[in-house]
C-alpha cells in the first residue's frame, strides 16, 4: 500500500517552480475517502500553490500533527539514470525525485492513517502539508500568517517528516535570503575613469562578507552543543550585473544568504551585514533588502513527543538537523515540532534520489504507533 502511494505521489512533477495543485488535490482526495475533514487552501497571491489541511478526531484537542512538504527540487541538468517522476525499484531502493525528500513520509503518513480506526480517535490527528518549502518555506509561512491559534488551537506534538534516517531532532538553524543592490555610475568602456563599476563594488562586497563569514565561524556559540556548526553561516550565492561589455555597469545585484541559529536576532544580523557594506571604501552605494526568511527551530527538551520518539528508535537524546524546515513557521502556531522521518538527507536533491523500501514500511509502523499513543 505505502509503495503504491509513493509511486502515485512521485508521478506528480511537483517542482517548486510549477503549480502544485494537482498533487494537493490528489492527496486531499485520499483524505476525503478516509473520512477526514479536508481543506485545500490556495495562496491568494500565487495561482496553483496550495496547502492541504486534513483533520480527524475532536478538533482543537491535544493530539498530533504530521507535517510535510509536497514540493520537490528540479531535476534538470542532473545525471538521472531513470525517469525521476516514475518510481523505479533497484533491489531494496525505490528511486525517484522526492522519495526521500519527502514524499516517502507523505506516503507513510497516509498509509498509517488508513490503518487507524478514525472513530476511535479521542484527540485530533492533524495533517499539515505545504507547498514551496524548498524555496523558502513559503507555504508554511503563508499558513502561519493566516492561522489564528486562538480560534483554531493545534496539538502541541508535531512531527516534521524530513529525511533524518529516523533520528530525532529538536532544533535547526534558519535561513534568511537578502538582495544587495550595488549602485555605481555608467560610462563608456573606453573611459572607465568616468564611471564607477558596480560589478567591482559587488566584488568588494563579496570579499567583505567573506571576512565577516570567517569572523562568525571563528566565534561559535557555546550554548548549542547539539549543533554541528554552531555559528552563523554566510554565503554569497548569486551575482547579476551589467548590460553590455562596452558599458561600465551602474548597477549590480548580489544575492546573499545566512543561517541564524536558534535564539539569534535576524534583524541584528541584517544590520551587521549592512554595516559591513557601508564601511567599504569606494564610490558605491549599497542597499540591503530582505527577500524572505526561514525561522530557526528550538523545541524544548523533554516534551512528551520527544520521549515517545526517542523510546521508539532507541536514541539517547535528540539532536539538531543540519538543514532548515517548516518547523520554525509551524512553531508560531503554538506547537512544538520535532524533525523526524525516513530517508537520508545525503541523497536528497541528487540524481537517482532513493529511499529504502524497508524504511518506508518502518515509517508506517512508527507513525501508526505514534498516532495511537497520542490520539487514541
Amino acid at each position: 500500500m505505502v509503495v503504491e502511494l509513493l509511486e502515485e505521489f512521485v508521478s506528480y512533477p511537483s517542482v517548486s517552480d510549477r503549480p502544485i495543485a494537482p498533487l494537493a488535490e490528489c492527496i486531499a482526495d485520499h483524505f476525503d475517502h478516509l473520512g477526514f475533514h479536508t481543506e485545500v487552501v490556495a495562496d491568494p497571491h500565487q495561482p496553483g500553490k496550495h496547502n492541504v489541511i486534513a483533520s480527524a478526531g475532536p478538533m482543537g484537542t491535544d493530539g498530533l500533527i504530521l507535517s510535510g512538504h509536497m514540493d520537490v527540487v528540479p531535476t534538470e541538468g542532473q545525471p538521472w539514470t531513470c525517469d525521476p517522476f516514475a518510481l523505479t525499484r533497484r533491489g531494496e531502493r525505490l528511486i525517484g525525485r522526492g522519495t526521500a525528500d519527502m514524499k516517502g513520509f507523505l506516503a507513510a503518513g497516509l498509509a498509517a492513517a488508513r490503518l487507524i480506526d478514525r472513530g476511535s480517535l479521542q484527540k485530533e490527528l492533524l495533517f499539515i502539508l505545504t507547498y514551496d518549502e524548498e524555496v523558502g518555506c513559503l507555504g508554511s509561512a503563508e499558513l502561519a500568517r493566516r492561522w489564528n491559534p486562538q480560534r483554531r488551537p493545534v496539538p502541541s506534538a508535531c512531527v516534521i517528516g524530513e529525511p533524518t534516517g529516523f533520528e530525532v531532532h529538536r532544533m535547526h538553524a534558519g535561513h534568511t535570503a537578502l538582495s544587495v543592490e550595488v549602485f555605481g555610475a555608467a560610462a563608456h568602456s573606453s573611459r572607465p575613469d568616468l564611471g564607477h563599476n558596480a560589478i567591482e563594488g559587488a566584488a568588494e562586497a563579496v570579499f567583505r562578507l567573506r571576512a565577516l563569514a570567517d569572523h562568525l565561524r571563528g566565534t561559535p556559540r557555546g550554548d548549542l552543543p547539539e549543533v554541528e556548526r554552531p555559528w552563523v553561516a554566510l554565503n554569497a550565492g548569486c551575482i547579476h550585473g551589467g548590460t553590455a561589455v562596452n558599458i561600465v555597469p551602474d548597477h549590480c545585484t548580489l544575492e546573499v544568504g545566512f543561517r541564524p541559529l536558534p535564539g539569534d536576532d535576524e534583524a541584528m544580523l541584517i544590520e551587521r551585514i549592512s554595516d559591513e557594506l557601508r564601511a567599504i571604501d569606494g564610490p558605491w552605494t549599497f542597499k540591503v533588502h530582505r527577500k524572505h526568511g526561514i525561522r530557526p527551530l528550538l523545541t524544548p527538551v523533554g516534551t512528551p513527543l520527544e520521549k515517545l520518539l526517542l523510546r521508539y528508535v532507541g536514541q539517547a537524546r535528540s539532536g539538531a538537523a543540519g538543514f532548515a524546515t517548516d518547523g520554525g513557521n509551524l512553531a508560531a502556531l503554538g506547537t512544538a515540532p520535532l524533525v523526524f522521518g525516513p530517508g537520508r538527507i545525503e541523497v536528497a536533491h541528487r540524481a537517482d534520489e532513493w529511499i529504502a523500501e524497508a524504511d518506508l514500511h518502518r515509517a508506517v509502523d512508527l507513525l501508526e504507533r505514534l498516532i495511537i499513543a497520542r490520539c487514541s
